[in-house]
This record gives C-alpha cells, sequence and structure tokens, in this order.
C-alpha cells in the first residue's frame, strides 16, 4: 500500500521538530538573558548572547548515554538556519532613499571604504598566513556590519575544521571592538570639529555593529544619530553584493583548487530573500509598520543564532587563535577607520 503524502510530510514535520525543538529552545533562552542584560547593564546583547553561548558549550557536544546530546541537532539547526533567515529579513530595513540626500562624495567614501578593508583583510591574511577564508570573514566584518556580516560570509564559505573557532573569534572580536569605538569616536569628531553630517558619515562608517553606530551618534546629537544610521545602513546594503562575490569566486576557485566542505550555490537563498526584501522596501511595498516588525524579527533571529553558534564553539579553540589574528582585525578596524577619517575630512575641507 502506498503511503499518504500528507500523512508521510505530517510525519516529516514531527520528526523534524522532535529532533529541533530543545536546541532551538535553549538558544532563545540564552537570547532573552542577553537581551535582559543588555537593557539593564547596557552589555552589547551580542556579545552576551555569545558568551553565555560559550559557557554552555557541553549542551552541543555528543553525550554517552541514553538521551545524550538531544540539544546538538537543534543548536546545529538554530545556527545554520535561522540565522539565513535573520540575514534575509534585514532587507526589509534597505531602500534607494537610503542614498538620497548624502551626496556621491560621502558615499563613494562609504563604498571605498567597505571594498578596500576586505582587500586589506585579505593581503593582512596572506602576510601573516592564515588563509583566504579567515581574510575574507574579518575584513567582511569589520567592513560591512560586524557579526551579522561574519553569520553571512561564514554561510557561504566552505567549511573546515577551523571554521567555527573563526567565526566564534571573528564575533567576539568586532563585538568588543564596536563598543570601544562606539566610546573613542565620538571624542574624535569634537577633537576634529566636524559638523552633524560629516560626524555621522565617519561614525556610521567605521563602527562595525548597528546598536553601537546608534548609542555613538545620538551620544552626540540627534543630527548625528540620524546620519550615522543612515549610514551604517548604506553599509549593510552592501552584505548582499559582497556576499554574491564571494560566493561567485569562491565556487570558481573551488572548481580548480581542492577545499573542504561543500560548495556554497551561486546565489545563495537567503540572500535572494535580502534582495527581495530591499527591493519590495525600495518600491514602497512594505508598509512601515511591517517593515519595523521585519526588523526586529531579524534581529532576535541573529541573536538567538549566535547564542547557537557560542554553543557550538569551545572557549579552548577560540584561544587557540593566536595573536596574529587579534592583531589583523584590529589593523582592519584601525585602517577603515583612518580612510573613512581622512575621506570626510577632505569633503569636510
Amino acid at each position: 500500500m502506498q503511503a499518504n503524502p500528507a500523512t508521510t510530510r505530517t510525519s516529516r514535520l514531527v520528526a523534524f521538530l522532535d529532533d529541533n525543538w530543545r536546541g532551538f529552545l535553549v538558544s532563545v533562552v540564552i537570547a532573552v538573558a542577553a537581551q535582559f542584560l543588555s537593557e539593564h547593564y547596557g552589555a552589547p546583547a551580542m556579545l552576551m548572547a555569545l558568551l553565555l553561548g560559550i559557557a554552555f558549550h557541553f549542551l552541543a557536544e555528543e553525550q554517552a548515554g541514553e538521551g545524550g546530546g538531544t540539544c546538538k541537532p537543534g543548536i546545529e539547526f538554530t545556527a545554520r538556519t535561522v540565522l539565513r533567515f535573520g540575514v534575509a529579513l534585514l532587507g526589509a530595513r534597505i531602500s534607494a532613499e537610503l542614498m538620497i540626500g548624502l551626496g556621491p562624495h560621502l558615499i563613494a567614501v562609504v563604498v571605498l571604504g567597505v571594498v578596500l578593508t576586505i582587500l586589506f583583510g585579505l593581503l593582512g591574511a596572506r602576510m601573516l598566513n592564515r588563509g583566504w577564508r579567515f581574510g575574507l570573514l574579518t575584513g567582511g566584518s569589520v567592513a560591512i556590519c560586524g557579526a551579522s556580516a561574519a553569520m553571512a560570509i561564514s554561510a557561504v564559505l566552505p567549511r573546515n575544521e577551523h571554521s567555527e573557532r573563526n567565526l566564534i573569534f571573528t564575533v567576539l572580536s568586532v563585538t568588543v571592538l564596536s563598543t570601544l569605538a562606539m566610546i573613542l569616536y565620538p571624542i574624535l569628531t569634537e577633537l576634529f570639529d566636524f559638523s552633524d553630517e560629516v560626524s555621522g558619515v565617519f561614525l556610521g562608517g567605521t563602527i562595525h555593529d548597528v546598536a553601537q553606530v546608534v548609542g555613538a551618534g545620538f551620544s552626540v546629537s540627534d543630527e548625528v544619530g540620524e546620519v550615522a544610521t543612515l549610514v551604517k545602513l548604506i553599509r549593510v546594503a552592501m552584505l548582499a553584493p559582497v556576499v554574491l562575490v564571494i560566493s561567485v569566486l569562491v565556487r570558481r576557485y573551488a572548481e580548480d583548487t581542492a577545499t573542504e566542505g561543500k560548495r556554497p550555490p551561486v546565489l545563495p537563498a537567503f540572500v535572494v530573500g535580502f534582495l527581495i526584501f530591499a527591493t519590495l522596501n525600495s518600491l514602497g511595498l512594505i508598509p512601515a509598520i511591517v517593515v519595523e516588525a521585519m526588523s526586529g524579527l531579524s534581529r532576535w533571529a541573529l541573536l538567538v543564532s549566535i547564542a547557537a553558534v557560542g554553543m557550538k564553539t569551545s572557549l579552548k579553540r577560540i584561544l587557540d587563535v593566536g595573536g596574529q589574528a587579534i592583531a589583523l582585525i584590529v589593523a582592519e578596524t584601525v585602517f577603515i577607520a583612518i580612510f573613512v577619517l581622512a575621506g570626510v575630512t577632505l569633503i569636510a575641507h
């Protein structure tokens, strides 16, 4: 007797939920705890989710005995699929109107800063013998939008034994550096006596994470905060094309050179989703209240997924990354800061 297709689909769904709900639920609980700490103590939510996740690393390990390792499949699902879902929803925050008003010169500084920082990361990784994957991962995260970019870029890179370690190191590093920049960079805008517009471009064009850009910008003035957020979203808009270019180049590179892991598709589904939502928002087809809801959902999806990523990686493996890796990501941060600072200074004068 042939099985009923509907019954088969239901059985698969039930099996899928049974495998994954525990790990997903643990990730959600950690994300909620991280958000609580962020709201009450001022710590970056991404950083808190990452550190709390690392503390619960044992849940992602294979455990002996009956019921051992029951959270592992759900943690894997959350770190992979929920991450891609969150990145796709980021597209709803992007629209063509973001470009209007800043002017071609300031936009050129922001875009060139992104491109050159990624190239700087590749060059630095080559000089330090760290591998091209690490250069792309750190350079892209510093250049675009911190932890979100790191997770998106990692999703399209071929996997190897260092992939999880490098991702967790990059997320941890850019979050810490972004927090330091949130404190120090507004002082530089006062020191150089920048106008509100130029200050906003500098802060939005250099600080890694969106939340820290908002914090730094509005700590100066409302006008600076609005411009900084606008510029930061332009950098976020570059996430899709950068990931697409990386995906295409990786596939071409993998055709001629042996690489570990499965090659990613030419156009990952989450990038397609990002572009679709950005296009719909640019055309005004997504109501403002829906955009706000999608932005909030995207943020929570990324927070939950970074908690899962934290649980997948042990602290010992992070410490194994070495001083050269720290030097590289700090150098990338300094590079984009100097480049954008020089660019806005020239424009201001």
